[in-house]
């Protein structure tokens, strides 16, 4: 397929994906139009046919196209090198959109989004349960999904639980809101001896990345966040943040706001202008190392449970989340 037929192919998919619900030619032709592209009714329904010969969109008549399963696989396929960076945009997308206040304890947050065969929830739990009684995830508050149930795009399948956790960009959202902005400049992997962090071991910078980087280290079983549960030594997913200097306390004070309310983990706090573990910090700004939000996930792929995860899946409300001890189905 030539390269300017597939980027308008992929325009249309993208577009089916973000309405999720049948367009009709009219509809798609007039979206396009507002991502730069102006094409006719006619020449849209002669790719959409295209498109249903290639088995990215199903017709179903009057209702208009569907994106298929092969046309969500296509999107995620297409121009990689594009997508180089999409990972520092969808952060900085989503800390502004956070409205979540933290005087008034309400508004949205960021979520991740995992799921899990059904049939192998009820072992997973324990090994989630044991990841934030150690201090490994990011806070203590979860959501549950079930089959019909929809988080962001992603309509929970019967076949599967769902497990929302608090994502590490919530934190940027809550200082931005303070008027602190913060630079996110890498997701690694966090070596941990009895208990204390020692060093990274693996980074991934987000404006180089077009995957979020704990998504990559689970799926390579890189990690050995149960082990460090146990032992208090192991490897878990972790970020690196910097501020700037002159917000150093009041950022110390939102960290144990964010303790109380069950929004942590914020592992490290440096010294302005001064190295943390080893990781050179901008002059006049001070690092910071957060918990990932995945690592209850990730304890349960070591398990040999499979799992399916989105970071930064979706925007959801905090007074709707409930603590980890809580997670149970019926």
């Amino acid at each position: 397929m030539d390269s300017p037929l597939q980027r308008k192919f992929v325009s249309i998919l993208n577009i089916l994906y973000e309405i999720q619900r049948p367009l009709g030619g009219t509809r798609i032709a007039q979206k396009l139009q507002e991502v730069g592209y102006d094409l006719s009714q006619r020449t849209v329904r002669y790719y959409l046919e295209k498109m249903d010969k290639n088995g990215l969109t199903q017709n179903l008549g009057k209702r208009g196209r569907i994106i298929t399963l092969k046309g969500e696989e296509e999107i995620k396929n297409a121009f990689v090198f594009d997508k180089v960076g999409v990972i520092a945009s969808k952060i900085d997308t989503l800390t502004y959109q956070m409205d979540f206040s933290l005087r008034k304890l309400k508004g949205k947050i960021i979520l991740n989004v995992s799921t899990i065969h059904r049939k192998d929830f009820q072992k997973a739990i324990p090994y989630i349960q044991q990841v934030f009684r150690a201090g490994l995830g990011m806070g203590r508050l979860v959501v549950l999904g079930f089959p019909g149930d929809k988080f962001g795009n992603k309509l929970i399948a019967d076949s599967q639980i769902a497990l929302g956790t608090v994502c590490s960009v919530t934190i940027n959202g809550v200082l931005l809101k303070e008027g602190i902005h913060t630079t996110s400049r890498f997701g690694g992997i966090l070596e941990l001896v009895k208990g204390r962090p020692l060093r990274f071991t693996e980074i991934i910078n987000y404006d180089g990345s077009s995957l979020d980087p704990l998504e990559i280290f689970i799926k390579g079983r890189i990690t050995s966040v149960y082990q460090a549960t146990i032992s208090g030594s192991g490897k878990i997913g972790a970020s690196f943040r910097e501020f700037p200097a002159v917000a150093f306390q009041k950022v110390e004070k939102i960290k144990k706001k964010l303790d109380q309310i069950g929004l942590g983990d914020i592992l490290m706090i440096g010294k302005p202008s001064r190295p943390l573990l080893g990781i050179p910090v901008s002059n006049g700004r001070v690092g910071m190392i957060l918990a990932g939000g995945l690592n209850p996930l990730a304890a349960v792929e070591e398990c040999g449970i499979n799992t399916e995860n989105t970071a930064m899946g979706t925007l959801f409300e905090f007074d709707k989340l409930m603590p980890f001890w809580e997670i149970k189905i019926t």
